[in-house]
C-alpha cells in the first residue's frame, strides 16, 4: 500500500507542480501505459480514463500532509494545483520507492494541456481497436470536445514520441 502512495509522491518529485485534477489523472494513466509502474486501475469516464483509487490516494496524501493541494477560484470553477510537500520529501528520503527515473516522460506530459492529454489517454485506452473504430469512439464519446482529425494525428505522433523516450 505505501509503495503505491510513494510512487505517486515520486511523480511529484519528478514533475514538480501539476495543475488540475484531470491532468494529474491523465499523466499517471499515460505514464502507466508507458510502463511506469503505477498500480491504479482505470475505467473509461466522462473525461477519458479515470481512477477512483488514484483520487482516494491523492486525498489521503493531502490529508497526511505529504502532498500540497492548492484550490484556486477561477470564477465559474475551481482549479487545483498539486505538489510534493516538505513532509512528502522527507518521507521519500527514508522510503524505497519503485518509480524509475522518468523525468523526461513526466515533464513532456506535464507540458501538455489537459484537453490534449484527455485525447491522448482516450486513444491509448482504445489502442487495441482498429484506427477507424478508435476515431469513431473519439468523435462519439468526445463529441463536445470537438476533436479534429488533425488533433488525433498530433496525439498519435505524441504517443510515438513518448514511446521513443521510454525505450
Amino acid at each position: 500500500m505505501l509503495k503505491d502512495h510513494a510512487n505517486v509522491m515520486a511523480l511529484f518529485l519528478q514533475a514538480g507542480e501539476v495543475v488540475g485534477r484531470k491532468k494529474l489523472q491523465k499523466i499517471i494513466y499515460i505514464a502507466k501505459k508507458m510502463n511506469v509502474p503505477f498500480s491504479e486501475r482505470f475505467k473509461f469516464h466522462m473525461f477519458g480514463p479515470y481512477s477512483e483509487e488514484l483520487s482516494l490516494r491523492i486525498e489521503e496524501l493531502c490529508n497526511l500532509g505529504f502532498v500540497d493541494e492548492m484550490k484556486e477560484d477561477k470564477g465559474n470553477y475551481y482549479q487545483y494545483r498539486y505538489g510534493l510537500a516538505e513532509e512528502g520529501r522527507k518521507f521519500l528520503e527514508l522510503y524505497q520507492f519503485n518509480l524509475p527515473e522518468s523525468q523526461k516522460l513526466i515533464t513532456s506530459l506535464n507540458e501538455q494541456s489537459s484537453r490534449f492529454l484527455e485525447l491522448t489517454s482516450t486513444l491509448l485506452y482504445f489502442e487495441e481497436l482498429p484506427l477507424d473504430e478508435v476515431k469513431e469512439k473519439v468523435f462519439t464519446l468526445k463529441k463536445k470536445s470537438n476533436y479534429t482529425e488533425e488533433d488525433i494525428e498530433q496525439a498519435y505522433t505524441f504517443i510515438k514520441s513518448l514511446r521513443e523516450l521510454v525505450h
